[in-house]
């Protein structure tokens, strides 16, 4: 008992003409539909008039159209019966030793959709009647996910754990049939009166749970992304590679909850509506984008610059406040600044030829009044240069260098 394949690709619209009747999909589904019952059509154009979805029964004899992009099952007291996974017509019959009750395509499935109807199948008796149902082996779109509050996870890049809210939307795809009927599809779905098995059917657990199970990998599938060298270790790729991140949500709900190897499903693609990142993680991008912009050659220039403008506005106003502003910036007593700061008026001291002034007794000296001590201005460019010499004697890593660098300018 089996299916005789009539001819192959995709239907012509002589069909109805050539079959007086046969089963095809009902009308109107919605692309998120996974798994539906096959429906008559009469001879009414070949889109007959007779599409109620308990008339879902098929006999010896009966015609069964798979359109593209869909597979066939039937099901006898709920096993598996046969699997039409390529796109044509067919004929159910249990008279025909050359009858076959699995046709798996090339290249549609899973290569170990083979490994799991000799795994699961079952004959049935010739000549009973078989529920005939439609499984979607498209890209299935508009599953949706979303957190409510902060997932964590850590960031190579920013090396430090980073916390968002995020939602968005996946596509899937059924790569194994018969894993999913067998293994994970409620029997509800599959007997003489079924519903639609819709992967965004609120009534639908079964779809629920899979909800569940993707926001519980979130997390752990942002730290396979960021922690991934491949993909630059950058977390603002993400919006824009819906591919790389449905490969690490893929490999994510694989790993925690086995979504190919025991129920024949993957993700395919992910679209990132938005990711809402915590305060402590925004403070962090900040001084992260700072250091970036700061960083090489980049940075050396920024310095040139401050170091041109200090020099600038010591020499507008040498004696104003400005000037000692733009000396300070610069850093007394550096190599860089050592030529300007050698015309500043130094404390007066005798000379080797002048003797120093006596007071007269008439009048003895007053004690110089104890001046305030004035705490030394840390120097910028002095601290810099420490730092820089460090670095060129191997002491420090560059990433010590950037850092300190950044907290010395005040970034």
């Amino acid at each position: 008992m089996g299916f005789i394949k009539a001819f192959s690709g995709a239907v012509g619209g002589m069909l109805a003409d050539q079959w007086k009747d046969f089963l095809a999909p009902p009308p109107g589904l919605a692309p998120t539909a996974a798994i539906f019952p096959a429906v008559p059509q009469g001879q009414n154009a070949g889109r007959g008039s007779n599409t109620s979805g308990s008339q879902h029964i098929i006999t010896n004899g009966s015609r069964i159209v798979v359109p593209e992009g869909y597979g066939l099952m039937t099901f006898q007291d709920g096993e598996l019966t046969g699997l039409v996974a390529e796109p044509g017509g067919f004929i159910f019959t249990s008279e025909d030793l050359n009858s076959q009750s699995l046709f798996a395509g090339d290249g549609i499935l899973s290569p170990t959709v083979k490994m799991s109807w000799e795994r699961f199948k079952f004959g049935g008796r010739p000549g009973s009647q078989q529920l005939a149902f439609y499984v979607n082996l498209k890209e299935i779109p508009n599953n949706r996910f979303g957190t409510q509050s902060e997932i964590y996870w850590d960031d190579a890049y920013l090396g430090a754990q980073v916390g968002a809210i995020t939602r968005g939307s996946y596509t899937l795809r059924i790569v194994d049939p018969i894993l999913l009927v067998k293994q994970f599809v409620p029997l509800t779905y599959l007997g003489a009166t079924p519903r639609v098995f819709d992967f965004t059917d609120l009534d639908n657990d079964a779809a629920s749970q899979l909800f569940n199970e993707v926001v519980g990998s979130l997390s752990a599938a942002f730290s396979n992304y960021t922690n991934d060298p491949s993909k630059g270790n950058r977390i603002t790729r993400i919006q824009g590679d819906a591919i790389g991140f449905a490969q690490s949500l893929s490999q994510a709900v694989e790993d925690g909850y086995g979504w190919t190897t025991g129920r024949g499903l993957t993700i395919e693609k992910v679209a990132l509506q938005a990711i809402e990142y915590d305060e402590d993680t925004r403070a962090l991008l900040s001084d992260v984008k700072k250091a970036d912009a700061l960083g090489g050659a980049r940075g050396n220039s920024f310095m040139q610059q401050a170091a041109a403008r200090g020099f600038q506005a010591a020499g507008e106003n040498p004696g104003g406040a400005g000037g000692g502003a733009g000396m300070a910036f610069l850093g007394m007593g550096v190599n860089a600044t050592a030529g300007a700061a050698s015309g500043l008026q130094q404390p007066h001291e005798p000379q080797p030829n002048q003797q120093a002034p006596v007071p007269t007794p008439q009048e003895p000296a007053a004690p110089a009044a104890a001046a305030a001590p004035t705490p030394a201005a840390e120097d910028p460019v002095a601290k810099l240069a420490q730092f820089k010499a460090m670095l060129d004697q191997g002491l420090i890593s560059e990433a010590d260098f950037e850092a300190a660098k950044a907290k010395v300018l005040g970034l």
